[in-house]
């Protein structure tokens, strides 16, 4: 892997694989509301590519450079259907089509910013190499795989083949096998809020979301986690040299500096990014001084949060509930009384950020187990290179998006998700909301506070709560016990080998949600 991986071919191949994860994301999100994880598919698309016998395509042997591709194609789907196609579908659903565009660039904007703090803290205390990020070890194994055959690929095959089988009878093999790769503790928690939102009315004849639980839950959690993250990273510059032999056993390519700039300078381009959307968006007349200046400072704020919620519970769970963090902000913008054009602007702006963050960290991850993480000078290197993939990935989301919004909205097209939004905005909350939303803040809070920053507790309980799959429950708790069985009979040596069985099966279930989509989507 060296400079001149991205030439003319590279670049175009990179270009082409995106526009199709660009159609792919736009409609697929449109008839399902979902984005498939394109991830799996580009890292096939590259490994046959590299079997074209042709000197033009023997560069697609490298492990690296079919990890470029598949980021490619995963950033430009992630980034058409969640990070710019629902911010400018809500303009359209509130009959404000004049708004579209101003909202394409500020979700632009906002996605691009979103990528760059991620690409500043990935392998830092807060967002570790070492953490889960189980899509990503998913498309790495894949590769790998590939490259290797013999027993991994033995292993993976089986996998994706349970994985597929499974998928096609209703069970969710993704959370099965996040079950044997994450956090026990924060999968448990997960788990556990699964099951809880899914039987809340059954057992205890309560529906959760009547009384704003799980975003009450997911407030006061994200709020601790906030804190947890500031306090981190403030003792760990005060406490660098006392901690040097703990961090020698994980060493991070991330420092707290770079921690501190990539969310200090995120925050800044956040706020320079909400000031554009509230001038191209007219909020100058709509709103007065101080509700235009409470409106910047709250877009950034929340952009900011929602991607380090998503990002947190995308690290630890493969899921992350960008529309749930979302609907929170929208919430709290009924709350402090911004008018309709505003609360669009404020929704569009912050669910540019999260999917973004946490798509490219899956990526990151499966470029870490790839490459040679010892030599940081290289691994930092593939990063970059990595990060360049991305940029055009998103690059042809904007493009493809800004060309062919209109051919799904003139059929009256759009992320499902814009029209729960638009119906929120006008019908507006009561005071009583703020109130259920403060009480159980507390419990969110308390929950995240008892796990700690490590294992992010209250994040994955209230993601949980916020998601309603209750055999995707069963499927987490499931697995963490035979997780827990396995380990204690046949020992540690058993890990490598459930390692990759696990991420066959999150490769099958998301090749079998693909393929199922395009078929439902047709």
């Amino acid at each position: 892997m060296n400079q001149r991986t991205f030439d003319a071919s590279f670049i175009i191949i990179s270009i082409l694989i995106s526009i199709f994860g660009a159609i792919i994301g736009m409609q697929i999100i449109v008839t399902l509301g979902i984005t498939p994880n394109t991830s799996i598919i580009g890292a096939l698309i590259a490994m046959l590519v590299a079997r074209i016998p042709m000197q033009l395509f023997y560069k697609y042997k490298s492990l690296e450079n079919q990890n470029l591709i598949q980021t490619s194609i995963s950033a430009a789907t992630f980034g058409a259907a969640n990070s710019l196609l629902i911010p400018i579908g809500l303009p359209y659903v509130l009959g404000r089509p004049d708004l579209i565009i101003p909202m394409l660039i500020g979700a632009g904007i906002a996605l691009i910013i979103d990528a760059l703090i991620l690409y500043k803290v990935f392998d830092s205390k807060l967002f570790g190499a070492d953490e889960a990020w189980p899509p990503g070890i998913a498309t790495a194994e894949a590769l790998k795989a590939g490259d290797e055959g013999g027993k991994k690929a033995k292993f993976l095959g089986i996998g994706i083949v349970a994985g597929i089988g499974g998928a096609w009878a209703g069970i969710p093999m993704s959370a099965l096998g996040v079950a044997f790769i994450g956090n026990i503790w924060a999968l448990t928690m997960f788990g556990l809020g699964l099951l809880l939102k899914g039987y809340s009315v059954q057992l205890f004849n309560v529906n959760l979301d009547e009384y704003y639980i799980p975003h009450g839950m997911m407030i006061g959690a994200g709020l601790v986690a906030l804190i947890q993250f500031i306090i981190t990273i403030v003792k760990g510059r005060k406490q660098a040299k006392a901690e040097a032999a703990a961090a020698a056993e994980t060493t991070y390519t991330r420092s707290e500096q770079d921690l501190m700039k990539g969310f200090g300078y995120g925050f800044a381009a956040y706020l320079g990014g909400a000031i554009f959307v509230a001038l191209i968006g007219g909020l100058l007349t709509e709103l007065s001084f101080g509700q235009l200046l409470l409106f910047v400072l709250f877009a950034a704020f929340a952009a900011l949060v929602s991607e380090i919620i998503v990002g947190v519970a995308a690290m630890h769970s493969g899921w992350f509930p960008a529309f749930a963090v979302t609907l929170i902000s929208l919430v709290i913008g009924l709350l402090l009384g911004f008018p309709p054009i505003a609360l669009a602007l404020l929704v569009g702006y912050t669910a540019a950020t999260g999917p973004a963050f946490a798509d490219f960290g899956y990526d990151l991850k499966s470029g870490v187990l790839i490459r040679d993480r010892s030599k940081i000078q290289a691994e930092l290197f593939g990063r970059k290179l990595q990060l360049k993939s991305a940029l055009i990935g998103f690059g042809v989301a904007i493009v493809m998006v800004a060309l062919f919004h209109n051919v799904f909205f003139e059929q009256d097209l759009v992320p499902p998700v814009d029209r729960v939004y638009a119906a929120t905005i006008e019908a507006g909350i009561s005071g009583e909301v703020g109130k259920y939303l403060l009480l159980w803040a507390l419990p969110g809070a308390l929950v995240q506070l008892i796990g700690g920053p490590k294992r992010q507790m209250g994040i994955l309980f209230a993601t949980g709560l916020l998601i309603t799959f209750p055999i995707a429950g069963w499927a987490v708790i499931a697995g963490i016990i035979a997780r827990v069985i396995i380990l204690k009979v046949r020992g540690p040596e058993a890990e490598a080998t459930m390692f990759t069985t696990a991420a066959g099966f999150i490769a099958g279930d998301a090749l079998y949600s693909f393929f199922s989509s395009l078929w439902k989507a047709r």
